[in-house]
């Protein structure tokens, strides 16, 4: 990893971005787009070379759903074991990205895939970051019933991330659907507690209660307008904060 700028100390020294699987996929809806795959790859090169810690935990919607699973006629427990197997699919193609502009990266699966992946063990993840590589946290949290929101907030916690960068199609949370409503207003910052009792459909209410459990601050914002993960951990005001 290249030396940081001793001019400009980034805001953050570690952080766990939570990419949804349907981001991978682009306009098609499915499957991986190698275009959007690079530039997310080089979004997370350039906030590396400022000498920032990346962890990074991403979806499935991409290859498998849930409601696949209910029109399939498959068990809730079979179809999330499933889904756990398909964030494996994109992390591995995550880490292949990166590797290729230079980045070195490691999958770290939830559930004993050895011959692909390492096991998720706390102290082998902080070890990798310590030496300047990606993690990729796969499987969500190992077991049924969890989404990889939650999945993504206990990654976080575990492995002390300063914050959790959250990946969406807009710049962050606003007061209705502002792709259904040109009225919508963008909101810059609000409390936990506001998201709950609001029922704002930001992350799962797991997930956003362990957050707030352990004050690990969260940024919603558009990973797609390139540069702004690197305008926020360098101190840029994008996004919304959830604290």
């Amino acid at each position: 990893m290249e030396p940081s700028d001793p001019k400009s100390e980034p805001r953050y020294r570690r952080i766990l971005l939570k990419l949804s699987g349907e981001a991978l996929a682009g306009d098609a809806k499915s499957g991986i787009d190698s275009g959007i795959l690079s530039g997310i790859a080089e979004e997370i090169r350039d906030v590396q070379r400022l000498g920032v810690e990346v962890a990074v935990v991403i979806g499935a919607g991409n290859i498998f759903r849930g409601t696949l699973a209910d029109s399939l006629g498959i068990k809730r427990v079979t179809g999330d074991h499933m889904g756990m197997l398909a964030t494996v699919m994109n992390s591995l193609a995550l880490q292949n990205a990166l590797e290729n502009i230079g980045v070195p990266a490691r999958v770290l699966s939830a559930f004993e895939m050895k011959e692909i992946a390492e096991p998720y063990i706390i102290r082998k993840a902080l070890d990798h970051l310590d030496h300047g590589r990606v993690v990729i946290a796969a499987g969500g949290t190992g077991h049924p019933f969890f989404t990889t929101d939650t999945a993504a907030s206990l990654r976080a916690v575990e492995l002390e991330a300063d914050v959790l960068m959250k990946a969406t199609r807009v710049d962050g949370v606003y007061t209705s659907d502002p792709e259904k409503d040109p009225g919508a207003r963008k909101i810059d910052a609000l409390p936990f507690i506001d998201v709950l009792t609001g029922q704002l459909a930001i992350m799962d209410f797991t997930a956003i209660t362990l957050c707030m459990d352990n004050n690990l601050p969260i940024v919603v914002f558009n990973l797609f307008r390139r540069g702004s993960l690197k305008k926020i951990v360098s101190g840029g005001s994008v996004g919304t904060l959830i604290s």
